[in-house]
Formats: structure tokens, C-alpha cells, sequence
């Protein structure tokens, strides 16, 4: 360890890292400020669906790669944990993190399923899948998509201006105005954020009324003989 050593002259302030710095950070915050002028909406309109969800003893599962993972993972603990109250922990399900399930089911399947799967053996009518990819092109991110339809749930795509088609796709499209992969994930992290702030007032804030009765609990569901969901009668 070098004790003592003048800083090089990059790292001094005013220098060349300083200005890159502050670059990079003029950059990022112009492309979340877009998200102001364009997003408002579509934010509020997936809150309310992330409610009636939750309200009707849903689940709402995340899936992404990559970068992705780890924004569905953050999302899906902001529900499951908090976000800024203290309250009764929601259902959420990041179908990123069972290692088991996600190398048995691309090894015996391909990758394209490793979500979709998933969902297949548990996703019901009534559920919600919020899906990132910040290209719109990611093959198992679209196959999760069908299968949610398939199972009757509603959809929330998280994506980029290149990801248009894939937004179509979608009953709720949060779409970060930028094409930089970054930018775009800034900008989902930034919704991400305000919609479960939304969701965590409108269920579990002073003005909801239901500080801690707001959700429906204890759904369990069984195997048809067709193979469809049913509600198990007590």
C-alpha cells in the first residue's frame, strides 16, 4: 500500500474524471427526466392493475436476464419485504433466482423456457407477471409473455424504445424513452420505484383505510381434472 501519494491528476477535482463524471450524470439525468413527460400514465395505469391484483389474492411474479435478474429480484423484494411502510408482506415471485429450476429447465427444454415453465406450474388467472427486457427481443422474456396470457394473467412489460413490438405484447407497457441499455435501466429502476410507492399507499397508507386488512390471504388452489386451476372450497 502506497501511503502518502498525491492523487493523479485525473482524480483531482476539476479533472478529467470530475468532467466525466459530471457528464455522465447530466446524461443519465436527462433521460429520467423524459420519463416525466411520457411515463406518468402508463405508471399509474400498471399501479392500479398491481392492485387489483394483490387485492384479489394474486400473485405477481418478476422474470428479466441479466441486469434484468437483478431488477425483477429488486422489485419482487420490494413487495415481498417493503418499500417505505411498515406492513404485511405481499406476494411476489422472482422466477430468476431457483438455480435448480433454471439449469434443469434449459438443460432438459432451452433456454427460451426457463420462465415460461415456471409459470406454467403455477401461475393462475387472477396473477401478474411483470417481465424486463430492456431490448424487447429476449426470446424467454416473450415465451414468459405467452404463457402468462395463456394462463389468463395480466402483463406488465418493462422495455426500451427498441423493445416497441414487445410492449405490444403487453397489457401494461412501462417503456424508457432511450436506446442506451443503461439509460433504460435507470429509467426502470425509476418507475419501478414510483409504481410500488403507488401500490404500497393505495393498499397499506392512511388514506386507504386498510392499514393491514387490504389483501386478500389464503388462496390455495388445486389441479382440475382438466388440468385448470380451482379454487380449493374450506
Amino acid at each position: 500500500m502506497n501511503r502518502g501519494r498525491k492523487p493523479a491528476a485525473q482524480s483531482r477535482p476539476g479533472g478529467p474524471l470530475e468532467r466525466e463524471a459530471r457528464a455522465a450524470l447530466k446524461t443519465a439525468s436527462r433521460s429520467v427526466a423524459r420519463l416525466e413527460r411520457s411515463c406518468v400514465r402508463a405508471v399509474a395505469s400498471a399501479a392500479e392493475a398491481v392492485i387489483a391484483c394483490l387485492q384479489g389474492g394474486g400473485t405477481v411474479y418478476f422474470c428479466g436476464n441479466g441486469g434484468s435478474a437483478a431488477d425483477a429480484q429488486h422489485m419482487a423484494c420490494e413487495l415481498s419485504g417493503r418499500y417505505l411502510l411498515d406492513r404485511p408482506g405481499l406476494a411476489a415471485v422472482a422466477l430468476t433466482t431457483n438455480t435448480s429450476s433454471l439449469t434443469a429447465i434449459g438443460n432438459d427444454y432451452g433456454f427460451d423456457e426457463i420462465f415460461a415453465r415456471q409459470l406454467d406450474g403455477m401461475g393462475t388467472p387472477g396473477d401478474m407477471l411483470i417481465a424486463y427486457t430492456t431490448s424487447g427481443a429476449s426470446a424467454n422474456v416473450i415465451r414468459a409473455v405467452e404463457a402468462a396470457h395463456a394462463l389468463g394473467m395480466i402483463v406488465i412489460g418493462f422495455t426500451g424504445e427498441r423493445g416497441r413490438r414487445f410492449a405490444a405484447l403487453c397489457d401494461h407497457a412501462l417503456v424508457t424513452p432511450d436506446v442506451v441499455t443503461p439509460r433504460v435501466q435507470e429509467g426502470h429502476l425509476v418507475m419501478g420505484h414510483a409504481l410500488f410507492e403507488l401500490v404500497e399507499r393505495a393498499l397499506f397508507g392512511p388514506a386507504s383505510g386498510r392499514a393491514s386488512s387490504g389483501v386478500r390471504r389464503g388462496r390455495r388452489r388445486i389441479h382440475g381434472k382438466q388440468g385448470r386451476r380451482k379454487e380449493k372450497r374450506p
